[in-house]
């Protein structure tokens, strides 16, 4: 046995020396051995856990570290390890539990303070995020990212004058002057950003793909895409070559297809490309925001679709000069955009959605040679309860 251990503590330190060297995988193979050698041992576990964890491997590292927490509870670093495991698996009670483990035996690290916020708020736990927003801010005052993220909540809390303090604050702090100036512009009627950041959109909807088209679907009641088509598709005309813009996970186009030809999608979003690949109804896909996928296009197109896609994009003077262009005789451009609580033109709202109201429409239209076809109001999805009102344009 002594043999044994003391081969364990040599594999150990050996582990130790890979690992502060940052040769990871060496540093992995050692603690395993170690473990094996000498079970049971929360400091070879630990390290075992935290290494797997560094080295990516999230999934295997939770069981050692769990071992390593149950054998010495009083393991600060072990518990901090599972929680940003746990947090990184998107099990948010578990990871909050380990964090907050954490954080009692060591109570000043701000960058935990932040995952615990951002576990509470996964948990729609609005107040118990709001503290654990404080503590990060209180252990470091110049931390942007928390500045911002507490900003983001009580955007969406509706607690504006707050969140704008917050942004402003992130700011000065050194944080992302093109998200933050976004997100202030968001909450304060001042500096109206033509264009959301792409890395926003790029983001928020690569993480989204996957359940999105069941939660809009589903949870949000989204039903523009239905009312948006319904009149084109009993109208029982032909279209050989449809553009879908903002194609997402396939919503529109497979709901088009019958009557289309040939059906290209572009989505800023690849993971929602993916998605939208699977309905096998798109002869091409294109990974592209709208408006530079437009500015570059030459084909002419019968038909242009655009479903709760403007929300997204903001300023639509080069959309609709693009889609004017390309748009083939007798061709039709249908889209859908949220109006504004109160009119004027363009808006940025506190949802971080942009508005648009139908003088904007109107005018855009006017100017780039379309014909209004037909614009009615009609709710585009719910949000929070609260069907969202919007315009569906059909213009030629």
């Amino acid at each position: 046995m002594d043999s044994s251990f003391d081969a364990a503590r040599q594999h150990f330190f050996t582990g130790i020396e890979h690992f502060e060297a940052g040769r990871l995988e060496p540093a992995c193979a050692a603690f395993a051995t170690a473990a094996a050698l000498a079970p049971g041992r929360p400091s070879v576990l630990g390290n075992l856990g935290i290494t797997l964890f560094q080295l990516g491997r999230i999934d295997e590292a939770v069981a050692p570290l769990r071992q390593a927490t149950a054998a010495d509870p009083a393991y600060a670093e072990a518990w901090a390890c599972l929680g940003l495991a746990e947090e990184a698996r998107g099990r948010w009670q578990e990871a909050a539990d380990a964090l907050e483990q954490a954080l009692r035996l060591a109570p000043d690290r701000a960058p935990l303070w932040m995952s615990l916020a951002l576990c509470r708020q996964r948990l729609g736990q609005a107040g118990p995020a709001l503290d654990a927003f404080g503590r990060a801010l209180a252990a470091d005052p110049a931390y942007a990212d928390a500045w911002s993220a507490r900003g983001s909540l009580l955007r969406e809390l509706g607690r504006l004058a707050e969140a704008a303090q917050c942004f402003e604050q992130a700011l000065a702090c050194g944080g992302d002057p093109e998200l933050n100036r976004y997100y202030l512009a968001s909450v304060q009627e001042a500096g109206l950003p033509p264009a959301p950041p792409r890395r926003y959109v790029e983001s928020l909807f690569d993480e989204y793909a996957p359940e999105f088209q069941g939660h809009v679907t589903g949870a949000l009641r989204y039903q523009g895409h239905e009312v948006l088509l319904r009149p084109l598709l009993q109208a029982g005309r032909r279209y050989p070559r449809v553009l879908d813009l903002g194609c997402g996970t396939g919503l529109c186009g497979t709901l088009i297809a019958p009557a289309a030809d040939a059906i290209v999608g572009v989505d800023l979003s690849q993971a929602m490309l993916e998605e939208a690949r699977k309905s096998g109804v798109y002869r091409e896909l294109v990974h592209a925001d709208v408006a530079s996928f437009l500015a570059g296009e030459r084909s002419p197109v019968d038909l242009v679709v655009a479903a709760d896609v403007f929300i997204y994009v903001g300023a639509l003077d080069a959309v609709f000069g693009a889609v004017r262009r390309i748009l083939a005789p007798g061709g039709c451009f249908a889209f859908t955009v949220e109006e504004p609580v109160e009119d004027g033109g363009m808006q940025l709202l506190p949802s971080l959605r942009y508005a648009h109201s139908e003088q904007y429409v109107r005018d855009l239209a006017q100017r780039n040679g379309f014909e209004v076809d037909a614009m009615s109001r009609a709710p585009i999805r719910h949000d929070q309860e609260r069907p969202v009102g919007g315009l569906y344009v059909y213009l030629r």
